[in-house]
C-alpha cells in the first residue's frame, strides 16, 4: 500500500489518472514532474516520487488492478501533485520565519487542488505545472544555473584542494600578485575553465600571468570581491568553495523567489541585501524592465541588520530631520555628547519634547532626560545630516527607510554593511526621478532644489511604490552566475529550516 501524507491540498475524487483500468498519459506526466522536482531545487522524495513512479509503472503492466489499490494510488498521486504545485508556487517555508513584516505571507488565491483539477481537465498538466512557478526571468535562469552547477559536483577540478598561498611578511596572510609563482596554477586553471571564467583553450602560464589574471578578475566580479586580479585570502576562500555548496545556494535562492512579491505592482524597488544593490523596475504584462540600479549601504551584519520585508513607499522627505533612534541615542549619541559637548553644535543636534517643543541648548540634565525617555534628540537638515538631503519613506514597524548620506565614500567599498539598519542609496536623484515619474512637474532640477533648500518638506506620492527588501546569495546577471556572501547567515538558517521541515514531513508519512 502506498501512503503519502501532505499538509496542503485535499485529494479530489475522479481525477483522470486512470483510463480503461491503466494509468493515463497524465499519470505518467505527473510522476515525471515529481521525479524532476530537483530541477526546481525541490526534493523528489518529499513527494514519494520513486514510489509513485514505480507504482504507476507496475499498474501499466498489470493485467487488472484491484479497485481499492487503484483508488489508493490515485489518491496518493493527487496529494503528491497538490503538494508539489503548492511548493513550486509559494515555497515550503512560511516566510514570516525569515522576514519581519509581521503580516501574513502574500497570497494570490492559488489553490493547488483546483489548479490541478483544471490542468488535468484541460489536458495540459506539464505546461500548467511550469506556469505555477514564479513568472520572473531570474527564476528560470537560476534553474539553468542549477543544472549546470550540478554537473560540476563530480568535476575533477575539485578532487583535490587548491594549495595554500605562500605566507606574507611578518606573519601576514599571503597574497598571490600577478607575475608571482604558485604551485596550484594548473589546478586553478582547470577550475576557472570549469566555471566559465577561463577559455578552455587558454594556455596555462608558468607564473600567475595573463590569461589567468584576467580569469581571476572575472571570477572576483562574479563573487562580490575586489576586482584586482590578485589572489588573497578572500578570493582563495571563494575559489575553494565546492560546486555542491553553490548548488545549495541556488536552491535556497529559488525558495526565496517563491516567497518574494516581485510582480505585485506596476513599479517596484527591490534591494538585495547580500549584493548591496537596489533595482527600480517597471512591470508590464508580467515583464520586468529595470530602470535604475545603484549601490546601497545596509545594516551591519554584526548587530544592526536590515530586516527583510516589503511595504509601500508613500512619501518623500526633502531636507529631512534625523530623529535619532532611542537605541542609538542611548548607546552612542549621549555618551559622545558627555565626552565632547562641542559635538552637539557641530552636528546640528537639538532636543525635542513630547509636546513638540524644541530646545537647541545642551545640558547634562537634558541628556539624562534622553536616557529616561522624556526627551529625544534630532539632527537638523544640513550638510552633516546623517540622512543626507532626501528620505524615502515606506511606513513599517521597524522604522526602516531609504535615504541619502554625506558619507558617499563608503559606496566605493566592496562590502557595504555599515548602517544602523536603514538603507543608504548611491544615486538619490535618479531614485526620486523614478519614484516621481507620474508627477512630471518634479523635474531633476526641482528635486535637487528641494534637496538643497535646507528646509524640511514632505511630499506625498500620488501612487505608492512597492519596496521589497530581499535576500538572495545567487543571481544570474547578463547570463553569468553571481554568488554573494551570506552576510546575515540567512542561507544557513533557511537550509536548516528546510531540512527540518523535510524530516518532519517524512516522519509524518511513516506514521501508521
Amino acid at each position: 500500500m502506498l501512503l503519502l501524507c501532505v499538509e496542503t491540498g485535499v485529494a479530489a475524487d475522479g481525477l483522470p489518472w486512470f483510463e480503461g483500468g491503466r494509468p493515463s498519459d497524465q499519470a505518467h506526466q505527473a510522476v515525471a514532474l515529481l521525479a524532476a522536482a530537483a530541477s526546481h531545487g525541490l526534493e523528489p522524495r518529499d513527494y514519494a516520487a520513486d514510489a509513485l513512479q514505480q507504482a504507476i509503472a507496475q499498474a501499466s503492466h498489470a493485467q487488472g488492478s484491484e479497485p481499492t489499490a487503484t483508488a489508493q494510488l490515485e489518491h496518493a498521486l493527487t496529494l503528491a501533485m497538490q503538494r508539489y504545485l503548492a511548493d513550486v508556487h509559494r515555497g515550503r517555508i512560511d516566510p514570516r520565519r525569515f522576514q519581519h513584516s509581521g503580516g501574513p505571507p502574500h497570497r494570490d488565491g492559488f489553490d493547488p487542488a483546483a489548479y490541478l483539477q483544471a490542468a488535468l481537465e484541460a489536458r495540459r498538466l506539464p505546461s500548467a505545472a511550469a506556469e505555477a512557478a514564479p513568472r520572473v526571468p531570474l527564476y528560470e535562469r537560476l534553474r539553468e544555473a542549477l543544472t549546470r552547477y550540478r554537473t560540476l559536483v563530480e568535476h575533477p577540478a575539485w578532487r583535490e584542494p587548491l594549495p595554500p598561498l605562500a605566507p606574507g611578511q611578518r606573519g601576514r596572510p599571503g597574497k598571490l600578485q600577478p607575475g608571482g609563482a604558485y604551485a596550484g596554477l594548473a589546478l586553478l586553471a582547470q577550475r576557472l575553465v570549469a566555471l566559465g571564467d577561463l577559455a578552455p583553450d587558454a594556455p596555462v602560464p608558468k607564473r600567475f600571468e595573463r590569461p589567468l589574471v584576467e580569469a581571476v578578475k572575472a571570477f572576483q566580479e562574479r563573487h562580490g570581491l575586489a576586482v584586482d586580479g590578485a589572489i588573497g585570502r578572500d578570493t582563495l576562500a571563494q575559489l575553494r568553495v565546492s560546486p555542491a555548496v553553490r548548488v545549495r545556494q541556488i536552491e535556497l535562492t529559488l525558495e526565496r523567489l517563491r516567497w518574494t512579491p516581485l510582480l505585485q505592482g506596476s513599479r517596484m524597488i527591490v534591494i538585495n541585501i547580500p549584493e548591496f544593490v537596489l533595482r527600480a523596475y517597471d512591470v508590464r504584462d508580467g515583464r520586468i524592465s529595470v530602470r535604475q540600479a545603484m549601490k546601497v549601504i545596509v545594516g551591519k551584519a554584526l548587530d544592526t541588520r536590515t530586516p527583510l520585508f516589503d511595504a509601500d513607499m508613500r512619501f518623500i522627505e526633502f531636507s529631512p530631520y534625523w530623529n535619532v533612534p532611542p537605541s542609538i541615542a542611548r548607546a552612542e549619541t549621549v555618551p559622545r555628547l558627555r565626552r565632547d559637548p562641542g559635538y552637539f553644535l557641530h552636528e546640528g543636534f537639538e532636543f525635542v519634547a513630547p509636546d513638540g517643543r524644541v530646545d537647541a541648548s545642551l545640558s547634562p540634565s537634558k541628556l539624562d532626560a534622553v536616557i529616561a525617555g522624556r526627551l529625544r534628540i534630532r539632527q537638523r537638515p544640513g550638510p552633516r545630516n546623517a540622512l543626507g538631503d532626501i528620505k524615502f519613506v515606506f511606513p513599517n514597524s521597524d522604522n526602516i527607510y531609504l535615504h541619502h548620506t554625506p558619507a558617499t565614500q563608503l559606496f566605493d567599498r566592496d562590502r557595504r554593511d555599515f548602517s544602523h539598519g536603514c538603507i543608504r542609496v548611491e544615486h538619490p536623484v535618479a531614485l526620486a526621478n523614478f519614484v516621481l515619474r507620474d508627477m512630471p512637474e518634479w523635474t531633476d532640477e526641482r528635486i535637487r532644489q528641494a534637496m538643497g533648500r535646507g528646509q524640511s518638506a514632505t511630499l506625498r506620492l500620488i501612487e505608492p511604490v512597492r519596496v521589497v527588501i530581499a535576500y538572495g546569495t545567487a543571481l544570474v546577471k547578463e547570463g553569468r552566475v553571481h554568488f554573494f556572501a551570506d552576510i546575515y547567515a540567512q542561507d544557513r538558517l533557511l537550509d536548516a529550516a528546510l531540512r527540518q521541515a523535510a524530516a518532519d514531513r517524512r516522519r509524518i508519512a511513516l506514521q501508521p
